[in-house]
């Protein structure tokens, strides 16, 4: 098993979406498929499926951020010697000189952050069938 680098605020962060996920999002997914399939037959229920689709997307998140926790080699990055360099979680300050608009980026690692951006963006275009 491989050690997943991780700061400690990223460690918070899943912490608190893992809550989200067990104690908010599970028991509303819950009531969607049981007021779904009240309505009868569900192989034409499209309510029903959407609900399915969404528990599914919800526990596989849920077993992908307990393995991350469970894997979790936590750095603190504020206890890392600054020498210049950009290191795991460094927050760096970018300019683009043809707007010169500012930003800031923080380095991580990208499949945590995919991760988490496809299931977001699954969440949203299914909002409309859970939130009501």
């Amino acid at each position: 098993m491989e050690k997943e680098p991780i700061t400690v605020s990223g460690l918070e962060n899943l912490k608190t979406e893992l809550e989200d996920l067990k104690n908010i999002q599970r028991p509303k997914i819950v009531e969607a498929i049981a007021e779904a399939r009240s309505h009868g037959d569900l192989k034409e229920n499209a309510e029903y499926h959407a609900a399915k689709e969404q528990q599914a997307l919800i526990e596989s998140r849920v077993i992908a951020i307990n393995d991350l926790i469970a894997r979790a080699n936590v750095i603190d990055v504020t206890k890392i010697e600054n020498v210049g360099k950009v290191i795991f979680g460094s927050t760096v300050n970018v300019q683009d000189l043809e707007t010169e608009k500012k930003n800031f980026l923080q380095t991580s690692r990208s499949r945590r952050s995919r991760y988490k951006k496809e299931f977001n963006l699954f969440q949203k275009s299914n909002r409309k069938s859970f939130d009501r």
